[in-house]
């Protein structure tokens, strides 16, 4: 070791060091390396890499130990840590690790927001590797709980005979996967739900097996894992995989996630280290393990239990440690009824009703006036929050913006008016032609498009028109709808309805 600088031989020393001693038969190799490089090979932490580099010091010469000085490191190398189990398996699936390659650079861009750092296509491909080697997929259902990593693919084009459900609040990754899965031929559908508030109704006791790669706070991967566990159909069988990292030298953020999933009284099967790789996140070495987690007895009466929080990101507005930003009574008119989160002593007798009911089922009562409290974070739900809407003048204070893609659709429904901090929409009559069979879906958010679609088709078409007649022009104008409710579609198919309706009354 004296051969080596001395604070170079410090950090190759002790138990923890093997990653250390990988990098440096990297950096003896033939090839440069820098320090992203090195982080994604070995999983270290950017930090402890940054740390070795410097105290390599002159030994280095163009991302590589100088060729004289070779030898004296050559005894402090170790091979790869540990032995991937699905590694010999990847050698004959280069085509589709070729094919998640391209996906991945066409997908839409990270938001950091949602905590988004892709996964390569390696981790994706050896995901749907390890799924058909630990269970049986011949006829299997898989939910994935948020997919910015394109898992759904990975595992459609590897086993062809999986049925899969991607669920997911951002719109661009909705869109890019039901696309890519339609022109391919996959059997995956696309739901759009924000989870801290629920699964949507199709997804909801329907897989065998759940993939999350969640945000990676506590409340943010239990959120998560608590919305696979309920999407399973039998939790005797089920199981949910989990990704989750952290910096090897912060066990205890590692601890605060477990105890969060603790009151899910969870088993652990199985903790795959550094099984996921990324492009980003060196702070975590880019790199975090698999858990393999199985339901017990327990854990069905555990998920009847209150979601601990909805702060569950590390940036954005609703990051963790982001101030609240409660609504302003004085830009509050009096209503109805008030939805969202208010403050206490305000409008006392006026009824209330969280975001989660709201969008789930329809409002027991009748309200002319409502007054929607939609905070920063949230506004990939305003189209939807008006649209589960009966009441006749909506408020939504949000500094959300409409997409301009779903003001077409909305406009079947409402006149609106938009100010700064604020959308007040006022219900229209409904038209004539088609835009009355749109309207008559529109006015039915909680149910079923198809049931409605038809109902509406039947309703005001010229002709004699059966329920069978309708069903088929609807599969052939919509063969993407399935068991969607309005609420639940992705916001390109929300824009698609209009001009499908067109063509089911045409034919």
């Amino acid at each position: 070791m004296c051969q080596v600088p001395e604070e170079a031989a410090r950090l190759l020393e002790g138990v923890g060091a093997r990653r250390l001693r990988h990098a440096l038969a990297l950096l003896i190799s033939a090839r440069s390396w820098d320090a992203d490089a090195l982080v994604r090979a070995t999983a270290a932490p950017r930090r402890t890499i940054d740390a070795l580099l410097a105290a390599l010091g002159d030994d280095l010469d163009g991302g590589r130990i100088r060729p004289d000085r070779i030898d004296a490191y050559r005894p402090l190398t170790v091979s790869p840590l540990l032995a991937d189990p699905v590694a010999h398996l990847l050698p004959e699936h280069a085509e589709a690790v070729a094919a998640m390659d391209e996906l991945i650079a066409a997908a839409p861009r990270a938001r950091t927001a949602l905590d988004h750092v892709a996964a390569t296509a390696e981790t994706a491909v050896r995901r749907a590797l390890l799924l058909g080697a630990r269970f049986w997929l011949g006829s299997a259902r898989l939910l994935c709980v948020g997919d910015h990593d394109l898992t759904s693919l990975a595992v459609a084009l590897t086993h062809p005979g999986v049925e899969i459900t991607v669920v997911d609040i951002d719109d661009r990754i909705l869109e890019f996967i039901g696309d890519e899965a339609a022109r391919r031929g996959l059997p995956v559908r696309c739901r759009f739900a924000d989870l801290r508030l629920g699964l949507p109704a199709g997804a909801r006791e329907w897989a065998d097996l759940v993939f999350t790669d969640p945000p990676y706070t506590p409340d943010g991967v239990a959120l998560f894992t608590r919305r696979g566990l309920e999407g399973l159909r039998d939790r005797e069988t089920g199981r949910v995989l989990v990704a989750y990292g952290a910096s090897e030298g912060t066990p205890a953020l590692a601890l605060k996630v477990q105890e969060a999933l603790g009151p899910l009284h969870l088993a652990y099967e199985a903790i795959w280290p550094d099984f996921n790789r990324y492009h980003g996140a060196p702070a975590i070495g880019s790199a975090s393990d698999l858990y393999v987690l199985r339901p017990t007895s327990r854990t069905g009466k555990a998920l009847g239990s209150a979601v601990a929080g909805t702060r569950i990101y590390t940036q954005g507005p609703q990051a963790v440690e982001s101030p609240d930003r409660p609504v302003d009574p004085a830009v509050a008119e009096p209503a109805g009824l008030l939805v969202g989160e208010w403050p206490k002593g305000f409008a006392p007798g006026t009824p209330r009703v969280h975001l989660a009911t709201w969008l789930a089922k329809p409002y027991a009562g009748r309200a002319a006036d409502v007054v929607v409290a939609l905070p920063a974070g949230y506004d990939a739900l305003l189209p939807r929050v008006l649209l589960a809407s009966r009441a006749e003048r909506v408020r939504v204070l949000t500094p959300a913006v409409l997409p301009r893609a779903l003001k077409s659709v909305l406009a079947a429904v409402y006149h609106m008016k938009t100010e700064p901090g604020e959308i007040v929409a006022s219900r229209v009559a409904p038209p004539g032609g088609a835009g009355a069979v749109l309207r008559y879906i529109l006015d039915r958010p909680h149910v079923r498009v198809a049931g409605s679609w038809r109902e509406g088709l039947i309703r005001h078409s010229t002709g004699d028109l059966t329920k069978n007649q309708a069903r088929a022009r609807i599969q052939d104008a919509a063969p993407w709808l399935g068991d969607a409710t309005v609420l639940d579609l992705p916001a390109h198919r929300l824009s698609d309805l209009p001009d499908a309706v067109r063509r089911t009354l045409d034919l």
